[in-house]
């Protein structure tokens, strides 16, 4: 990428550093299957757009535009000019066709998000932009730019409003029960859509450890000195294998309330993309392109994101879904397994592989007092 191409396409103040440009990318490139299945599905869905314009009418949208114009720093060649080159830079590299506007607002809070129903809109505050280094705001501006590719400003847009609105009628129980499940669900599609934006990011910064050193201090702040990535990377490992089903049972209720997925397995996740054949075969310029888009197969997109997740049970190490891939595999004695997993024994210990033996006699052993309260613990 030379700086005469640069200058040709307007990119003139885009860092020297090389970077591979992916013409005419889909999103489907990076998104995680079960994110990509229901981003199909809407998209094919008839009437989708009249319906969700129709909506943006109860949005707040135009509020939230008047409010970060008014009380927020739009980025631009006057205002924080090197946001603006990483901005263009990532538009350049995912092919955006238009460069969607952004703003810096006062808040501690490390964050970032991309919003917006007719056209997205991006904000980073300014807790992020005093932790990150340029490569690391590089890959964080590369995952906004990737949210909007994919449209996911829209889906986030409804679910801050949904949010809003439940709290609002909170004092109702029928309704309030119906927005939640909605938030619920879209909650869950938006965790999957945030790893899809982190593999943007990765496409945009094109260095994986500028991606984890971002991850690992917006976990543990501005202290890189004292962490480091494969002890970071273990502690994702040590959270999916670690406890007993009462642990997993909790991770479930912790992630629920959550928009994004918890940093560590985030970074694990992009770790793992990144060493698969799917990110080299995109480095090396193979990858769907948006005009195909149109012929997607919806049933095709439920399929991956059905055997996504039923990779994911097999190959986890949660205690939980060990138990769920055993059921789907027909393991014998879960019943027992489920007993001794939320009694503080990890299911699949050896414990549980041990079949009963027959008395000699043909009859049950008597229980002595000290059996029935070995069998109260279990």
């Amino acid at each position: 990428m030379s700086d005469d191409s640069h200058e040709q396409n307007g990119h003139e103040h885009v860092p020297s550093r090389q970077r591979r440009r992916f013409p005419g990318i889909s999103s489907r490139t990076y998104e995680h299957p079960a994110d990509r299945s229901a981003l199909v599905a809407l998209r094919k869905l008839s009437g989708f757009d009249t319906v969700f314009k129709a909506l943006s009418g109860l949005l707040p949208e135009r509020s939230l535009r008047l409010l970060f114009l008014s009380d927020s720093v739009r980025v631009s060649d006057a205002q924080f000019a090197h946001l603006n080159d990483m901005l263009r830079d990532a538009c350049y590299i995912l092919d955006l066709e238009k460069v969607p506007p952004m703003y810096v607002s006062q808040n501690p809070q490390p964050n970032a998000m991309c919003i917006g129903m007719d056209e997205p809109i991006i904000v980073v505050t300014t807790g992020l932009v005093e932790l990150l280094d340029e490569e690391e705001m590089r890959a964080v501006i590369g995952h906004e730019a990737g949210h909007a590719l994919s449209g996911h400003s829209v889906y986030r847009t409804i679910l801050l409003f949904l949010t809003s609105l439940a709290l609002k009628v909170a004092w109702i129980p029928l309704g309030n029960l119906a927005i939640m499940a909605i938030v619920t669900a879209l909650r869950e599609w938006f965790r999957k859509s945030e790893l899809s934006a982190d593999r943007a990011g990765l496409l945009v910064g094109q260095d994986l450890q500028a991606s984890m050193r971002g991850l690992m201090k917006i976990a543990g702040g501005n202290h890189l000195h004292e962490m480091n990535v494969d002890a970071f990377l273990a502690q994702a490992e040590e959270y999916e294998a670690g406890g007993d089903l009462r642990d997993s049972v909790l991770k479930i209720l912790n992630v629920l309330p959550r928009s994004h997925p918890f940093t560590t397995v985030r970074a694990a996740e992009l770790k793992k993309w990144a060493e698969s054949r799917d990110y080299q075969r995109i480095m090396d310029g193979h990858y769907p392109r948006r005009d195909e888009d149109k012929d997607t197969s919806v049933s095709d997109s439920f399929r991956q994101s059905a055997a996504s997740y039923a990779s994911d049970v097999k190959n986890s190490k949660d205690p939980l879904m060990k138990l769920v891939s055993d059921i789907a595999g027909g393991a014998g004695d879960l019943g027992g397994r489920v007993r001794r997993g939320f009694g503080g024994f990890a299911a699949g210990s050896p414990r549980d592989e041990t079949p009963p033996t027959d008395p000699p006699n043909g009859r049950p052993p008597r229980d002595t007092p000290r059996d029935a309260a070995a069998d109260d613990e279990d």
